[in-house]
């Protein structure tokens, strides 16, 4: 699966690498086309040790740094997924909306369902837990996946962890 990027711009870094030299001003978004996940939104970030693809990372608005998202209830940051094993002073893209491929635990996943921060980092579960939805995100499986799918495609739009309920 080759993801393009349809943004009229020459001399983009390709979706699916990482590089240590930054080619972009961290925070560029990008629209980009999958040839079976259809079209999305990408931001150019700096990615953190132990990044794989499909990896949830949480994201600084500020600073662009990517940490891998762990299980703490109520952060209220945003997330992304990882499009290429963007390890430590790497840059590379990460999806913000559309259809993407995530990382999840060893859980079945009946269709269209909302997605929570699993207890390993990086990943996604399906079984409700306070504080822990991911906001903007839901699986967009039309049938049951196992549980020893490795991933799951959910339909992403500006996701954000849940922040903390008032």
């Amino acid at each position: 699966m080759a993801v393009y990027i349809s943004t009229g711009q020459v001399g983009m870094q390709r979706i699916d690498q990482s590089d240590t030299t930054q080619n972009h001003p961290l925070g560029t978004i990008v629209r980009g086309v999958d040839s079976v996940n259809g079209e999305g939104e990408y931001i150019y970030l700096l990615g953190v040790a132990s990044t794989l693809v499909g990896s949830l990372v949480r994201w600084n608005a500020s600073t662009f740094q990517t940490t891998l998202l762990t299980n703490t209830a109520n952060q209220a940051v945003p997330v992304a997924v990882a499009m290429s094993a963007n390890g430590a002073s790497s840059y590379g893209w990460y999806q913000i909306a559309g259809n993407a491929v995530l990382k999840k635990t060893a859980v079945t996943v009946t269709p269209t369902v909302p997605i929570y921060i699993s207890a390993t980092a990086g990943r996604v579960k399906v079984v409700a837990s306070a504080g822990l939805q991911i906001l903007g995100a839901r699986t967009a499986n039309l049938a049951t996946v196992t549980s020893t799918t490795s991933t799951i495609t959910v339909t992403l739009n500006r996701p954000h962890a849940q922040g903390q309920i008032t």
